[in-house]
Formats: C-alpha cells, structure tokens, sequence
C-alpha cells in the first residue's frame, strides 16, 4: 500500500461517531497505549513503507508477541511505544515545522474509546460528546449480536448507527441481513403452528374422553339392571371397594426427579432456542425469538414429562383396582373426574403463567431498575434467576405430584371398554 501517504486502519468492531480526519495528521506510526505499558491494535495510523515492512517480516520469527498475534508483535516490535508522546492535532503549523519529526506517537482515548473500561467505571473517561472511535473490545461481546445490548449501554450507539445505513445490496437497508429476514419468519410462525397442532391434538383427546364417559354411563345403567336381581355381585363389589379407598401414595423420588427434569428442560430449551436464532438480528426481534422458542420447548419438553406421570398414576391405578371397583364407583368417578381436571387445569396455569412471569422479569430487573454498570446488571440478573429456580424447583414438585394424583383419580377408559365387552 505504498501508493497511499498514509492509512488508518480500524478494527470490526470499531465505530466511527464523529470525523477522523484529523489520524492523518499523525506522524509515522501512531496507537492507543492500553494498560500503561501496551499499545492496542484496533485503531491505527500508518505510513506505508516497504522498508520497515521487510524489516517487520525479518523479526515475525524472533521477536515475542505475548498475544501470538499482531498487537503482541507490534508491542515488541515497537518496545519504545510507552514512551511516546500524546498526537495533538492542533498543534500550530509554525511549531510543527521546527520540531523533529517523532517516530511514533500515542492517540488519546477519543479515538479509541474501550467499552470495558467504561463498564467498569459507568462512564468515558473523557468527554463523551468529543468521542471519536468507540471500540468494543470486552471480549466476546459484540455490538453485532443481539444479545450484547441487554448488556453493554453502549452498543445502542451501535445499534442506532446500524438503523440509519443505506442499502448497498437489496435488503441491506437499515443495518439488515435478507437472509435473516427470511429465517427470522420462519422462526416465528413455526412456534404458532407446533402449538395449533397441540392444541387439536388436545381437542381430540377431549373428544375421546368425552364420549368414553358416555359409554361409561351407558355401561352403568347395564350392570345396575344385571346386578339388580343378582346378590353375589354386590357382596363382591362391597369388598373390592376397601383396596379403591386405599389413598394412593406418591413415590419419594418423584419430586427430586421433577425438579431434575424441570431444571434440563429449561436448559434445553435455553441452549436450542440461542443457537438457532440468529446473532445477527435486531435486539427486540433476537430476546422475542428466544423466550418464543424457550417457551414452546419448555412446555412440549416438560409436558410430556408431565403426561408420562399421569400415566404412570394410571397404570398403577389399573393394575391395583378391579374391574367390580369400576363398575360400582362409575358415578362417583365422573364426578370427581370433572371437578379435580378443572381444579388442575386451573393450578397448572398458575404454575405455568408464574414460571413465564420470572422467566421475563428476572433478566429484566436492570432495565426496571435503570442499572447501566455491567456488574451490578449481571448480580440482579442472578438474583433474578435464584427466585425464579426457588419457584420452578416448588412449582415442579406440585405439578408431577398433581399428575400423578390425576392419572390415579382417572379411570382407565381402555381397560373400561374392554371389560364391558366382556
């Protein structure tokens, strides 16, 4: 690049807020000294010169970088660098033509602003309206991904930077990616559809319980009439009743497995519904796609945890009562049947609804609270979390014990039909 008199090389992740015309200003060679004795890479001035490059290229080999990268080697390469005097652009003219030109020279903080020393402090060490370059180099937190702006208040400058660019290919405009766009669509219907499906599925199953509790009542009726001239039949459903009576206990281990299965199903649910949304998307669009994922996973994941144990209430309840204990407590069955699924339907909504509720205000506290200092955001965020694991480890138990005491009050209406055949 010797054509060129002199570059200015930027990072990605970099941000230009206002002109930096005057980096071409600088002499030579020019950085931002970092951590007293460190120069960083991320904004630099310099003059292209094929002498010093071939110079640089006989000491790639030899010379130590404590990075393994470039800014380790410029470091070494440039052991002089904390030395250097501060670039000042308006140095007058007549000053600049009888000093010694300087071989290097250190940039302020305005042109390259580091994100991680403003979140430790809260604030720029400067004045924040002089800024020039922010660079955002705390590690993996990237301006580009959505996530990062419910963490770092800087990357609203960003953000909003990115909502004002032109289009430069169809569908750039605004900082968007039409790929994104396509899959960001397909994101958000395919939840809705999977639960439409569920919710006939459901639909279905309550048809069928519906009119199994018809043939139930139907089939009452028959043994009422073929009992009543009959004495053998009731002294036999007299005595099968004391094993019906018997309460039905809940295992010991059901809760700790529960709470177990609750805790990996929020993992999951957490794990997939960050890596298939994209990074790249708006900050909205990127927490809606995930609690939408997060969510949907959750219930299809826990559900069926939850359906397994109502089966397992039936099929103990199945193996343990008689078929004359069916045939007495039909009316009785019917009724409690009823009133125990409304009382469940509404209890497991209140579990649900109050996990959803945490779930969003837990990461939220900070923006409630309008706390901006990273470390203070990420402890609410764990105080968050500790509430909403206490509710889900009490809400878990609840609702498998429920389930179980659901699938033993619930009359197997299988088995039921095949013993009216019989």
């Amino acid at each position: 690049m010797t054509n060129y008199k002199k570059v200015v090389y930027l990072d990605a992740d970099t941000i230009v807020v206002k002109s930096i015309e005057d980096l071409f200003k600088c002499e030579k060679f020019c950085a931002n000294l970092k951590h007293s004795e460190r120069l960083n890479s991320g904004v630099m001035v310099v003059e292209p010169s094929e002498a010093v490059f071939n110079d640089m290229m006989s000491k790639v080999n030899t010379l130590p970088s404590y990075t393994g990268g470039d800014q380790g080697f410029l470091n070494s390469y440039y052991s002089d660098f904390p030395n250097a005097h501060v670039f000042d652009p308006n140095i007058p003219q007549e000053v600049l033509k009888v000093r010694p030109v300087p071989e290097m020279e250190r940039l302020s903080t305005l042109y390259n602003a580091d994100v991680g020393l403003y979140m430790l402090a809260n604030k720029w060490m400067v004045d924040e309206s002089e800024l020039r370059v922010i660079h955002y180099k705390l590690g993996p937190l990237k301006p580009w991904d959505w996530w990062t702006f419910w963490l770092l208040k800087p990357v609203d400058v960003w953000q909003n930077v990115g909502e004002r660019l032109e289009e430069t290919l169809p569908g750039t405009g605004g900082g968007k990616n039409p790929n994104d766009e396509l899959l960001v669509k397909f994101l958000f219907l395919l939840p809705f559809c999977v639960l439409v499906c569920y919710y006939r599925s459901f639909l279905h199953t309550g048809g069928f319980l519906f009119r199994t509790s018809l043939c139930n009542h139907i089939r009452h009726l028959y043994f009422i009439i073929r009992s009543s001239g009959t004495v053998a039949y009731s002294g036999v459903s007299s005595s099968s009743n004391i094993n019906v009576n018997n309460p039905t206990k809940v295992p010991v281990y059901l809760g700790g497995i529960s709470v177990f299965v609750c805790f990996m199903a929020a993992v999951v649910s957490l794990g997939i519904s960050i890596t298939i949304v994209p990074q790249q998307v708006m900050p909205w669009t990127g927490l809606f796609l995930m609690y939408e994922w997060t969510f949907t996973i959750f219930f299809l994941l826990f559900g069926a945890f939850l359906h397994l144990i109502y089966q397992q209430g039936r099929r103990i309840v199945t193996q343990l009562t008689p078929v004359s204990a069916d045939t007495d407590l039909f009316n009785s069955d019917s009724k409690k049947d009823h009133r125990q699924a409304s009382s469940c339907d509404i209890v497991s909504w209140y579990y649900g609804l109050g996990m959803a509720f945490l779930a969003i205000v837990a990461p939220s506290l900070p923006c409630i609270f309008g706390i901006t200092t990273l470390f203070l955001r990420l402890g609410l965020m764990v105080v968050g979390g500790i509430i909403l694991a206490s509710f889900m480890t009490y809400a878990s138990e609840h609702l498998a014990s429920r389930s179980f005491l659901k699938g033993c009050e619930d009359r197997d209406t299988t088995q039921s039909r095949e013993c009216f055949l019989c």
